[in-house]
């Protein structure tokens, strides 16, 4: 199988009317299965739910008009509420301040490599998102009015994509944190707007204010390099961020903060946190044992197994109740010199990757 691709252009309401169109069908079932996850695994009931994305909305709406219209468009031509899409959009900050009540979150295993260690000397970036199992997702190629071009990955619903590249070389991967300073009620400029202002930046240092600039509900990492073979990755908390690079030519991440106490916070408990370490040491153990390092190699790194079913590939763990099992959903390689994007529609150890190009 594989993802749909969008091509969308025009306005930013133009292009979430297109991409309501086209994903209805799978923009109907993300908002079934989160409504029932906000209230199952989130332990968060619909009206107060609906209530919290509400006000959500209302601060989106001043915080990026682009977006707010992008979300609007989405509406419109999925037939869908706006404020249940709107408690999607940001249900990154809605979940994650759940998860750190009832410690459910991990899974993600992100990567940078610069062109002095990979096999065609070119800057790659690479992620295996582990999620909701049955969240459906596309590709979106959006033409953005000033003439840049971006390719990234998104749940069907959620405005701009998640990881993803421009036509400036610049990337993006992402990894889900939690510290006990986070907290939904803040309102700042929600995770997936982030997002989507980081893949629409044209230089490094515009995409790394987007996340610095100014203080966040919940923490986050985000992972962005731009050719020929700048690496940046920043572990945000709500208050302070900090900035990490790359060492030998690369630079992983899992979903745990490195040193928490340089940023003043606090992971909460998390039974899952020894999971996310091994994931972390298995990746640079791989990535460290030959250089140079091909597209091809790393597949087969994004699809090892050590530690299954909590491994890089991650699958289903049946002992688990529905509400806690989570696998990989999708596994990306970016080549950002030449604007291309892998993509595996499900884990990559049952899925083939189709190769997607910029300007194609």
């Amino acid at each position: 199988m594989s993802l749909p691709v969008l091509h969308l252009s025009g306005t930013p309401y133009q292009q979430g009317l297109q991409h309501g169109q086209v994903l209805q069908d799978r923009i109907e079932h993300n908002l079934a299965l989160y409504l029932e996850r906000f209230q199952r695994e989130g332990q968060l009931a619909r009206p107060e739910l609906l209530r919290r994305a509400a006000r959500y909305l209302a601060a989106l709406q001043g915080q990026s008009a682009e977006y707010f219209e992008n979300l609007r468009g989405v509406a419109q031509g999925s037939g869908c509420d706006l404020v249940q899409l709107a408690a999607l959009n940001v249900r990154y900050e809605l979940l994650y301040y759940q998860f750190t009540q009832i410690a459910l979150a991990d899974g993600c295993t992100a990567l940078a490599l610069t062109p002095e260690v990979t096999a065609n000397k070119h800057l790659l970036l690479a992620q295996n998102w582990d999620w909701i199992p049955e969240v459906q997702g596309a590709l979106l190629h959006t033409c953005e009015p000033g003439g840049l071009e971006t390719l990234s990955f998104s749940e069907a619903g959620i405005v701009g994509g998640k990881i993803g590249l421009n036509s400036a070389g610049l990337g993006l991967a992402i990894n889900g944190l939690t510290s006990s300073d986070d907290d939904w009620s803040r309102l700042s400029r929600p995770f997936h707007l982030r997002c989507y202002d980081i893949l629409r930046s044209p230089h490094l240092e515009a995409a790394l204010q987007v996340v610095t600039a100014e203080q966040r509900s919940c923490s986050a990492n985000f992972l962005i390099a731009q050719t020929p073979d700048r690496v940046a990755d920043i572990e945000s908390a709500p208050e302070l961020t900090r900035r990490l690079g790359c060492e030998h030519g690369a630079l992983v991440h899992t979903n745990h903060f490195f040193v928490p106490d340089l940023l003043g916070i606090i992971e909460p408990p998390n039974d899952k946190l020894p999971y996310s370490i091994a994931r972390l040491s298995r990746m640079r153990k791989l990535l460290a044992a030959q250089r140079p390092i091909s597209s091809a190699e790393i597949e087969n790194h994004l699809r090892d197994h050590r530690g299954h079913p909590y491994s890089i590939c991650r699958h289903l763990d049946p002992a688990k109740p529905p509400e806690e099992r989570y696998a990989t959903i999708v596994s990306v390689i970016m080549d950002l010199q030449a604007r291309t994007l892998q993509v595996s529609d499900g884990p990559p150890c049952q899925s083939e990757y189709q190769q997607v190009s910029l300007g194609k």
